[in-house]
């Protein structure tokens, strides 16, 4: 009977190969023919059926063989084997075919009977599929001459041309001295998972095209802040690639230092109650360049409830921002423009008007003329006119154009509501708070106005208290009532007055919040950077 005659690991070119990773086609080839050689064709079919298990542990001596039999053991080991829903597999390598084995399970996989599997003992190697081949005989190659396990996955040719995913796994058994004994392992179908992985693959490729073709900028972020996902709009935006990213802090990488602390707090506050938010922040690209991006993001629950990610999608406004900036700006100076106009154009005019009307009155009285009411009554109607008219102009332009402007005008402001609306409104500012920037001082002046209006209106207020306060960095206008306090509010349900107030503050880079008061009613507070003049009496900020 024919034997493989196995390769001395001392001086073998094909071991030496194995171990240098560098085994080629022809070695793997020459081997398994080599081993192919070992089984002889001609044998009783009924015979393969037969194998003998032997038991390691077993210490093996001249006096028994290596076939050691325990009819036993083998039923046992044989019943276990065929109730296996996997190809079970043995073959002696100093022995011919009619010592091999092969599971049942072979005809219902592949569509090949036990004896027609085992009568031609090629047959595995030709089934196994064109592309897979060459990787098969290597690693089984390796397999024979190192004695390490074979654990592979790769394509099987059924009867009728049907490609099967096997996972397979083998192990080289030795005697006792050291000499190849046989192989056995055992082969799962694994098809249908191969299926569903290459449908997962095919999705998750629609999704990464899909990613890398919106405008909008895409992040996926692990539950401790870390890039998991960086879309192709994030790269252009930014200038730096995913690879660069991957499992860095996003924080350490994008964000303007002074927002880091925020974001980290949002970012807390965001995974722990799993609601969507929306919000703006700067990011910082790699050369330097400040962006405005408006975020939306959401948390994407895991199996696990420890593991989630959050999904951030934006759009960079930093061009919106600057457009709006400009609009509003312009506004602001034709407002103010048109408050100047008619306070001293329109309203020194009427003031004109009004001195001669009186002149004329009084010479009218003089000649007791009857004519003298009408000329009162002309008086009194352009005096009205003057009135209505500095009203508009202090609305146009409520801020005086002053360092303490802001100061001024909320403590009218708070003495005008006592006077119209019977309620009480003080206004408190323990230290100056010097607004350099009258576009700022107004927008928060209008802030002040739109929540004591929705305090009188909406919270039916009788006491409402407007504070302004700041240190070195950041100033807080906040507005307190002790009204019913606003109700629950729903995501994207705001009313204007609210969009607006929240639109003024970031207008001067702030944010705005609003929330119930410990003791009832409603505190609106908006917390903004504190303007500094500086010596070339630019204004910068902080």
């Amino acid at each position: 009977m024919p034997s493989f005659s196995w390769p001395n690991n001392a001086d073998s070119s094909a071991t030496r190969a194995v171990a240098d990773g560098e085994l080629t086609s022809t070695q793997a080839e020459d081997i398994l023919q080599g081993l192919a050689g070992v089984f002889s064709p001609h044998v009783n079919t009924a015979s393969a059926r037969h194998f003998v298990y032997p038991p390691e542990g077993i210490p093996q001596t001249q006096d028994q063989p290596d076939d050691l039999q325990l009819p036993n053991l083998e039923a046992r080991y044989r019943a276990l084997v065929e109730q296996i829903p996997a190809v079970v597999f043995m073959a002696y390598l100093d022995r011919g075919i009619g010592e091999a084995y092969v599971s049942p399970q072979i005809e219902a996989v592949l569509g090949f009977s036990q004896e027609e599997w085992l009568e031609d003992p090629v047959r595995w190697y030709s089934h196994i599929h064109p592309e897979d081949k060459q990787r098969w005989s290597t690693e089984a190659a390796e397999m024979f001459l190192t004695g390490n396990p074979l654990r592979s996955a790769y394509r099987v040719l059924s009867r009728d041309g049907r490609v099967i995913w096997f996972h397979c796994e083998a192990k080289m058994i030795r005697k006792q001295n050291g000499e190849p004994w046989f192989i056995h392992g055992v082969g799962f179908d694994i098809s249908d998972l191969k299926r569903t992985e290459e449908a997962l693959q095919k999705e998750r490729n629609v999704a990464s095209a899909i990613l890398d073709t919106v405008g909008a900028l895409v992040v996926v972020l692990d539950p401790e802040g870390r890039i998991i996902r960086f879309n192709r709009a994030c790269e252009q935006m930014t200038g730096y690639s995913f690879a660069e990213v991957h499992g860095k802090f996003i924080w350490d990488l994008f964000l303007d230092p002074a927002e880091v602390q925020r974001f980290k707090s949002s970012f807390r506050t965001l995974h722990a109650d799993e609601s969507a938010r929306e919000h703006e922040s700067s990011w910082v690209t790699r050369d330097g360049r400040q962006r405005i991006i408006a975020w939306s993001t959401t948390v994407l629950p895991a199996a696990s409830e420890a593991a989630s990610h959050i999904i951030a999608s934006g759009i960079d406004i930093t061009d919106r921002k600057h457009l709006e900036k400009t609009i509003l700006e312009i506004s602001a100076r034709e407002q103010r423009r048109i408050g100047q106009d008619l306070h001293d154009g329109l309203g020194q005019h009427l003031t004109g008007i009004a001195f001669m009307s009186k002149v004329q009155e009084q010479k009218l009285m003089e000649k007791c003329l009857p004519e003298a009411a009408d000329s009162a009554k002309i008086v009194k109607l352009v005096n009205e006119a003057i009135h209505k008219t500095r009203e508009l102009a202090r609305g146009l332009t409520p801020v005086v154009s002053d360092a303490h402007g802001l100061m001024s005008a909320l403590q009218q402001w708070a003495g005008e509501v006592e006077d119209l609306f019977a309620v009480t409104c003080r206004f408190q500012c323990l230290t100056p708070v010097l607004i350099h920037d009258d576009s700022v001082a107004t927008h928060l002046f209008y802030i002040a106005q739109e929540a004591v209006n929705n305090a009188i209106k909406h919270g039916h207020a009788t006491g409402i208290i407007i504070c302004l306060a700041a240190d070195d960095q950041q100033g807080v206008l906040s507005i307190q009532d002790d009204g019913s306090g606003i109700p629950k509010i729903a995501p994207g349900n705001k009313g204007m007055g609210m969009h607006l107030m929240n639109y003024r503050a970031r207008m001067v880079g702030g944010s705005l919040e609003v929330r119930r008061a410990e003791t009832g009613g409603t505190v609106v507070a908006c917390v903004f950077p504190v303007a500094t003049a500086v010596e070339d009496d630019r204004v910068r900020y902080t």
